[in-house]
């Protein structure tokens, strides 16, 4: 008489595990797996700093869109502070990209545009947010916004400017 095995596979985010043996065993396994991985990857899912993408995008309506263009402002940029105007413009291009619709990153010349200034201005205030870390910098020399940026400027800022545009 053969003995009956039980294979079980589990995947919880990133962790992979497969169980194989007697009933009993893999049973045991499994109750193991989740005493231990589940407590402890809760723990660093509570450390780690992560966006909620569909609450980000439900805060930026009607503030800035995703466009087959690039990032877009639904506001005007003479209600926003150049500082404001960019990380729009960085945040914006972030949804894109994770939407899968956008690169994720933009140039300090796309950036210029959208801001319509000048480069030294454009420059200073990249800078300012690059310090602050709202921004980095990729190796080709162009800028994305930083998770800690976008968690500051949820919490923070986006509040201002929909508070200053129902004025």
């Amino acid at each position: 008489m053969t003995k009956e095995t039980l294979t079980v596979h589990i995947k919880y985010m990133d962790t992979e595990q497969t169980f194989t043996g007697d009933v009993n065993q893999v049973w045991v396994s499994v109750n193991r797996f989740f005493s231990e991985m589940i407590p402890a990857l809760q723990i660093v899912k509570k450390a780690l700093l992560t966006v909620d993408l569909e609450k980000l995008v439900e805060d930026c309506k009607n503030v800035i869109a995703v466009a087959p263009e690039g990032p877009v402002l639904l506001v005007s940029k003479q209600r926003l502070t150049d500082s404001e105007t960019l990380t729009l413009h960085l945040l914006a291009t972030y949804i894109g990209n994770k939407l899968g619709l956008s690169k994720s990153f933009l140039t300090k010349e796309e950036l210029q545009a959208a801001l319509g200034k000048n480069a030294k201005i454009t420059g200073t205030r990249l800078g300012e947010l690059y310090r602050e870390g709202y921004a980095t910098k990729t190796d080709e020399g162009s800028y994305r916004i930083t998770t800690l940026g976008i968690k500051r400027f949820q919490e923070e800022t986006l509040l201002e400017i929909r508070e200053k545009l129902q004025r």
